[in-house]
């Protein structure tokens, strides 16, 4: 399994496509004017407090007020509010919190009103941006995350993430770590920390403190609200977050960038550091890696399979909802049950992959191809649960009900992403738009590789004129990509008759394929 990073940038706009063997299964988005990313810490002030949803509504200088429920203050927030009162103040310039008298926990089940009042200064972090119409969701449990650990001030304790299976290495770490954390804070240990030396832990620990150092410097006579701690740049913290051994390669087509990213992974990862590489080929980097076509075949309504099955995304304001389709196919050789455990298991795959590539949040119901055998559903269920593994959102999966039914519910900490796969219209002005040509030409390539299997001694193609010339400029063409593949050319007729989504295979009588 090679992993690769592929970051294209512009003006304001720096994009990041994650490939896995070639496959794209995430994109992630670094927008200049996005001031309220995942992580980011303000000083701002309480603007309202609402007993009656036991939540805080905050000024942290978006459109729309922060909002602060009881159950994300955190049990240390009467220590952090008299820390932050003492240091704006310039009553305490001891950040280290050695010394400093942790107050009284707050009551786990307590009223807001208690806790909090108007016009209160408090430290709050993002954990959600803001989506549609609401404001970003904030917190006062603050951590920093770094590479190996996460460090989170107001605490003692130290946890470990449980994908590290091996309790002897579980105990290494825990008493490494205990050994070299200062007291006030607690630490989480990230799976990445496996196998690694205390040094490289201490490494990553000190760069924590001294980015909470920098941050309380910034409260004293701070304006209210003000970003006291950023998020690293997106390609940093995109590779803190993802970045492992499997990792083949890393390609950047902006210069600047590319130092910056070549330095972070030679601080992280020393080895590694010859895999990154500056693009500066004439042809756009998406397109060159085949990224800007998966991009335009993997978004939309429908999404097309192996073997002809395809997906049917849509939403709603409650929920997403996901049909699962055979299409046309058959196979005399498999029973009816076997034939829908091959196209469960197959899309299962690749709803994996789209809850990620679309960052999809929320209820994600599926609509599986009913099942009779107990043991199928189970290992649809154990599949689907295991292509999900690797996805970095919390999310929880529900097994089949004996409709096929299958529930998913994932962390929603940004907005979806909904790209654009539809075009306007050649034949209409103002009119309705149409599929992409590439959308088209997948289709096309993939009831050609059925035809094909027939052998066939002669191929014609009629299409629309535009889908016949997308089909055959350039060199290689998609049509010469078709015959090196499956030494078979492909005659290409162009039809004015045709609508634009509209095509047909014809043997060498003339008589039509279907």
């Amino acid at each position: 399994m090679n992993k690769e990073l592929i970051v294209r940038s512009s003006s304001d706009i720096v994009d990041f496509a994650l490939l896995k063997d070639g496959k794209l299964i995430e994109l992630h988005k670094d927008e200049e004017d996005n001031n309220f990313a995942v992580g980011d810490i303000f000083i701002a002030k309480i603007r309202k407090v609402i007993p009656g949803l036991n939540a805080a509504f905050v000024n942290v200088g978006y459109e729309k007020d922060g909002f602060l429920h009881y159950h994300d203050l955190g049990p240390k927030l009467p220590s952090l509010l008299k820390f932050i009162k003492r240091v704006s103040t310039g009553k305490l310039r001891d950040y280290s919190l050695k010394d400093f008298p942790f107050e009284k926990d707050l009551d786990k089940n307590g009223s807001i009103a208690n806790a909090l009042k108007s016009n209160q200064s408090i430290l709050v972090q993002v954990v959600k941006e803001p989506i549609s119409t609401k404001g970003p969701r904030i917190s006062s449990e603050l951590s920093i995350a770094g590479r190996y650990i996460v460090l989170v001030p107001f605490s003692n304790r130290i946890s470990i993430s449980q994908k590290i299976e091996s309790q002897e290495e579980k105990d290494r770490l825990k008493r490494l770590v205990k050994s070299i954390t200062p007291k006030g804070f607690g630490v989480i240990i990230r799976t990445v920390a496996e196998g690694k030396k205390v040094a490289e832990l201490d490494s990553d620990l000190q760069n924590l403190l001294t980015r909470w150092t920098a941050m309380c410097k910034k409260l004293y006579k701070a304006h209210h609200p003000t970003k006291v701690l950023g998020e690293m740049n997106k390609a940093s913290s995109i590779l803190r977050d993802i970045f492992n051994d499997s990792f083949s390669g890393i390609v950047v087509d902006d210069e600047e960038l590319y130092i910056q990213v070549k330095d972070y992974v030679q601080k992280i990862a020393p080895k590694k550091e010859s895999i990154v590489k500056y693009y500066k080929n004439g042809i756009p980097v998406f397109e060159k890696y085949g990224i800007e076509r998966q991009i335009k075949t993997s978004f939309g309504k429908t999404v097309s399979m192996a073997k002809g099955a395809y997906l049917v995304i849509e939403h709603t304001e409650a929920m997403h909802v996901i049909d699962v389709n055979s299409g046309n196919r058959s196979n005399k050789e498999k029973s009816q049950e076997d034939t829908a455990l091959e196209v469960n298991l197959i899309s299962a795959t690749e709803i994996a992959r789209q809850l990620r590539l679309r960052d999809m949040g929320g209820i994600i119901v599926v609509d599986f191809i009913d099942m009779g055998r107990a043991e199928n559903r189970k290992k649809l269920y154990n599949h689907l649960r295991e292509e999900m593994k690797d996805d970095k959102a919390k999310h929880k999966i529900l097994p089949p009900s004996k409709f096929g039914l299958v529930q998913i519910t994932r962390q929603r900490v940004r907005p979806e992403r909904n790209i654009k796969t539809k075009e306007e219209n050649p034949n209409l002005v103002g009119g309705d738009e149409i599929e992409a040509p590439i959308k088209v030409v997948q289709r096309i390539k993939q009831d050609l590789e059925r035809i094909i299997k027939k052998d066939y001694k002669k191929i014609t193609l009629n299409a629309h004129p535009f889908i016949a010339a997308f089909l055959t400029k350039g060199y290689p063409s998609v049509r010469t990509k078709w015959f090196f593949e499956h030494k078979k050319w492909v005659k290409i007729i162009p039809r004015d008759a045709y609508t634009y989504l509209e095509y047909h295979f014809f043997d060498k009588d003339g008589n039509k394929i279907n």
